[in-house]
């Protein structure tokens, strides 16, 4: 034997001691085993009665493992054993050569009882979609679609799935339905359910002890080993961070991972990909990105398609199908702005117009940092609760609120819209701004207590965002949810996911957000149907709607990069208070409803000007759409989607657009766009095409046809 072949073999009984295999027991690993026809197999692993389970083919370093795929079946075909290893001291790689067509590579050799319990189910599998639906767990038509879609790709040989469905429309019910219908055909014997919050685990187990009371599940914690006993294991990545490698990579047969979108991204990604069953993601909202590959070496990318290797959804249920098939109630939105928030490019404030005599020593030295010479500041909207408050902007949402629970909105076709009174959950940004929120709806409210002790408002924050009061976050949950009050519940990051409320009737936006995926979920926390529920009503009031409503297609995601939490500081930083006026802009004000189809509808001026302006956009990019990359495809659709987000304010479109809205913003704005496009000038000479056809008019002569521009086309 080379001696470099001798070296790997080494290695090889090492990793194969670390799986569990008893080196030297002469009944479970069997070297040089003899063949019929002379050959032999340089490793047999056994079951405990002796009889073969697999063969392992063993070659040198420097041999590219998978080349020996076809000598390794001939052994396994000779020694009758349904799996093959091949190893080569540095990767192993697994192949079920009776039905996949190719070896795969995996994190480590399986142990002997992963491989006899695979065994053991291959000889009973039957065909999945011979095996009838539970429709007790999972009764709706889509769901049987899902799940049927999800077994023709399995019988097919996929091995990795993805599901978007819309949050509400009972992912977990078609989860557990597929479990037990790949646990009746032998397809699966053990599953392992991911979730990223332990809280979500528990509620979880409570519904597949409904739903799957003939499977053992439990909850692993921290701390704790896997339970052989029980057939699903629920639990966290940092859950099972210190243990996984104590376990075989065949350990579970199906890895189901919950709001995939979050939990295959971060530290602990690689536990997932440790595993070797078939991974399926739930999302209900998918994302994509478009990083260079050179770029993943500096992170890993944010792309839900390309971690389940697949170019679009193995199945998909959007929000829209689902309020038209009646699954979830549509919703209708309330806009409005303060003036300071609708400020476009932030807000000036002047040191005259502050009573610096009413504010502490440290207040004064921090303004007066922040002004230096100069007789006036800048302040971002979007940095209000966070570096900089005005308390009257906050009072003017309470007020804004309450008076139109109370009294409606007259929109502009006369009719008159009204909220339904009932459980309301308001987005805040910070825990002072939550605590603040509370006070002022609690007081708004004082008239709708039943006694001045009773708190109408209350707040909760998640146990991230610091604070003893997180403590006692889900008991007002359960309170909020079963008791009369309170009606209003604050929330820091703790309902924005993972919150199951039917009853909700309307949400509060007094957070931006710049995350399509985080505002859809947010959304989703109200769509749930609940008896008597019609719709719900979403109160707008920083225009997160305005920025994220209109594109519910696949979210742009993108590069993440790990790195250290910074400690936490002893004295958090000051939020300074701007005492000056604000209230409530009047053409901000706006109502927009749902239809039957899902489909938002506008006030008749505004919708008929998007219409006009999304129809010269499609008559413009149609006729050049072939000549444009797909990362140039995504940015055109980017500024057509704002295009008609922004209608009534837009009268031209330029480059200099791509550095203000922050749905180019946060995709690098101008400086990617003219990389993608392949430079400043081509940047500047697509846009000016597509302006000049957008927002020409017959009066002004402008468009292609008057210039006599011929389509751009970019290699």
């Amino acid at each position: 034997m080379p001696p470099n072949e001798a070296f790997a073999r080494a290695i090889i009984d090492a990793q194969l001691g670390d799986a569990g295999w008893k080196i030297s027991d002469g009944t479970s690993v069997r070297f040089e085993y003899p063949l019929s026809d002379g050959t032999r197999a340089d490793y047999l692993l056994c079951d405990r009665n002796g009889r073969g389970l697999a063969v392992v083919e063993a070659k040198k370093s420097s041999v590219h493992a998978p080349t020996a795929a076809e000598q390794a079946r001939h052994y396994a075909e000779l020694a009758d054993v349904p799996y093959i290893f091949l190893a080569n001291g540095r990767e192993v790689w697994f192949w079920d050569w009776r039905h996949e067509a190719h070896p795969h590579q995996v994190a480590g050799f399986f142990g002997q009882a992963d491989l006899e319990r695979r065994i053991a189910s291959a000889t009973m599998r039957r065909d999945l979609l011979s095996i009838p639906i539970d429709k007790r767990i999972a009764g709706r038509d889509y769901q049987h679609r899902c799940i049927d879609t999800l077994c023709q790709e399995i019988e097919r040989g996929r091995r990795s799935l993805l599901v978007e469905m819309a949050t509400g429309t009972g992912k977990t019910r078609t989860a557990a339905a597929f479990i037990k219908r790949l646990f009746e055909a032998n397809a699966a014997t053990r599953v392992l359910f991911l979730v990223d919050r332990i809280t979500l685990a528990c509620q979880t187990e409570d519904a597949f002890n409904e739903y799957l009371s003939e499977l053992p599940c439990y909850v692993l914690r921290s701390g704790r080993r896997f339970d052989d006993a029980k057939r699903i294991t629920i639990t966290t990545l940092q859950s099972m961070v210190n243990i996984y490698r104590d376990y075989s990579p065949g350990y579970f047969d199906l890895i189901i991972t919950d709001e995939c979108h979050r939990s295959i991204y971060g530290q602990w990604s690689g536990v997932l990909r440790y595993f070797d069953g078939i991974q399926l993601g739930l999302t209900a909202t998918p994302c994509v990105s478009t990083t260079e590959q050179g770029d993943e070496e500096k992170g890993f990318v944010r792309d839900t398609l390309r971690f389940y290797e697949v170019d679009q959804p193995t199945f998909t249920y959007g929000i829209r199908d689902a309020v038209r098939d009646g699954v979830l109630v549509p919703y209708q939105i309330y806009k409005a702005k303060t003036v300071k928030t609708a400020s476009e490019g932030g807000f000036e404030v002047s040191r005259d117009e502050l009573d610096w005599s009413a504010m502490d020593e440290a207040t004064v030295a921090e303004l007066r940092q922040a002004f230096g010479d100069n007789k006036t500041i800048t302040v971002d909207p979007n940095a209000l609760e966070r570096r900089f408050t005005i308390p009257e902007r906050n009072r003017a949402i309470v007020r804004e609120f309450r008076k139109v629970m109370e009294e409606g909105y007259l929109d502009a076709k006369g009719i008159q819209r009204k909220p339904v009174p009932g459980k309301t959950i308001v987005f805040a940004v910070t825990k002072r701004h939550a605590e603040t929120l509370a006070r002022l709806f609690d007081e708004a409210f004082a008239d709708h207590k039943p006694n001045p002790a009773t708190r109408y408002a209350d707040y909760v924050v998640s146990d991230t965002g610091g604070g003893d009061d997180s403590r006692d976050g889900m008991t007002k949950i359960r309170q909020f949810k079963k008791q009369a009050f309170p009606q209003i519940l604050v929330s820091v990051n703790m309902l924005d996911t993972g919150f199951d409320f039917p009853e909700l009737q309307n949400l509060v936006f007094a957070r931006y957000t710049r995350s399509a995926i985080l505002y859809r979920q947010m959304r989703g926390r109200g769509a749930r149907r609940a008896p008597g529920k019609a719709m719900f009503t979403m109160f707008d009031f920083v225009g997160v709607t305005d920025a994220l409503e209109d594109n519910d297609d696949l979210v742009q995601g993108g590069l993440l990069r790990v790195s250290e939490p910074k400690p936490r500081t002893q004295q958090p930083r000051r939020l300074l208070a701007l005492d000056i006026h604000d209230e409530i802009r009047p053409d901000t004000r706006a109502w927009v409803t749902m239809d039957a189809e899902g489909n938002l509808v506008f006030p008749d001026e505004l919708q008929a000007r998007q219409q006009e302006l999304g129809a010269r956009y499609e008559s413009w990019l149609l006729p050049r759409e072939s000549g444009f990359s797909p990362d140039q495809r995504r940015w055109l659709m980017l500024i057509g989607s704002v295009i008609r987000a922004n209608a009534d304010t837009l009268d031209e479109f330029t480059p200099d657009h791509l550095d203000f809205f922050q749905t180019f913003t946060t995709q690098g704005g101008q400086a990617t766009a003219a990389r993608v496009f392949g430079g400043e000038l081509q940047l500047q000479a697509v846009v000016a095409s597509l302006n000049d056809a957008v927002f020409s008019t017959p009066e002004t002569g402008r468009g292609d046809a008057a210039h006599g521009t011929q389509p751009v086309t970019l290699q």
